[in-house]
């Protein structure tokens, strides 16, 4: 807090012996603007709770307006319908909403359109301003770099990248997931009832399953850097495999460029081990233990941004010099 000129409020946030979540607000929030800063450690449910029971403890204490400062959102990759699964990140959008939030800063969402899931004012800032600034000043020699996108899907944020440091563009394609065929999918339900009228059933054109394609490059990496960017780098076996691949091709040096390094299990070592030669992350999320276990893991400092947000929300001030030259593809 020391850009803004502020204190931290007085309240007090623990587990109770029976594993419950207390809080304990220590001083009058009637009629003031609250913000609840919620960084999300390796416990996500411990942390969506406490910043729960916090928004709702800070409603019913008639704060004004409840801001959370959730830089990396929790189960943003849930946001889609899967088989026989559930859009958990609308579920949760629900319940801050309920609990009292009235907006949210957050930055880089997974998927835009998670905007759309909230009843209140969603900013979401973006890092790569950040990271581009990295790329210019820290790595030697970028503009013999290209930049990858180790999966079609990472594409659009890759062009964008490229296209802003004037550079060329390379995308992996390959990493398709095989889906397995559901032969029990319900095409001969309801079950026969006795003396029914018996129907033909409805064929409809079966698609074929996805097959893994054989991994290709599009692009030239030979003699140059390699840049991978993409938006979370959690499970690290993608980004390692495809650091194999561009080491193959010719690539000389390879980075990874990522919002929200969250970096799992054993992530660190995998690291380590790898033909990586530097993870840039920005302090979305805690990793300071992988950092210790891991040295090419740096760290890109973003409170500027999100000290800026607050203080132009606190004084209703536009937003939108947060968000100048920036795309829906950033």
């Amino acid at each position: 807090m020391p850009r803004l000129g502020a204190e931290l409020g007085k309240s007090v946030v623990y587990q109770e012996t029976n594993g419950e979540t207390r809080v304990e607000i220590k001083e009058s929030v009637r009629g003031q603007d609250i913000f609840i800063i919620q960084t999300i450690p390796r416990d996500v449910n411990t942390a969506v709770m406490e910043l729960l029971i916090m928004a709702y403890a800070l409603k019913t204490s008639c704060a004004r307006n409840i801001i959370g400062v959730i830089p990396y959102f929790p189960y943003s990759k849930q946001s889609k319908m899967r088989k026989r699964g559930s859009i958990v990140c609308k579920l949760l959008a629900s319940m801050l909403a309920k609990a009292g939030l009235t907006h949210i800063i957050t930055m880089d969402l997974h998927q835009k359109e998670i905007q759309g899931f909230f009843s209140f004012p969603v900013d979401n800032l973006r890092a790569s301003p950040f990271l581009l600034q990295y790329i210019q000043e820290e790595i030697p020699n970028y503009r013999n770099a290209v930049i990858v996108a180790k999966s079609p899907d990472a594409a659009k944020r890759a062009q964008s990248y490229a296209e802003r440091l004037r550079l060329g563009l390379a995308v992996i394609h390959g990493e398709a997931q095989c889906t397995e065929l559901d032969m029990d999918d319900g095409r001969h339900s309801p079950p026969m009832v006795k003396n029914a009228t018996v129907h033909p059933g409805l064929e409809l054109p079966l698609m074929m399953a996805k097959e893994k394609p054989p991994i290709t490059v599009v692009g030239d990496v030979g003699g140059r850097i390699a840049i991978i960017v993409d938006d979370i780098i959690d499970d690290v076996e993608s980004f390692v495999a495809a650091a194999e691949i561009l080491k193959e091709r010719g690539a000389y040096k390879i980075y990874v460029m990522a919002t929200h390094g969250i970096l799992s299990a054993d992530a660190p070592r995998l690291i380590e081990e790898s033909s990586i030669d530097e993870v840039v992350v920005t302090n979305t999320v805690p990793h300071e233990v992988q950092k210790l276990q891991c040295p090419k893991i740096k760290t890109v400092d973003i409170s500027l941004i999100l000290s800026e947000a607050i203080r132009r929300i606190h004084n209703g001030e536009s937003m939108a010099y947060l968000f100048r030259n920036i795309t829906v593809d950033d």
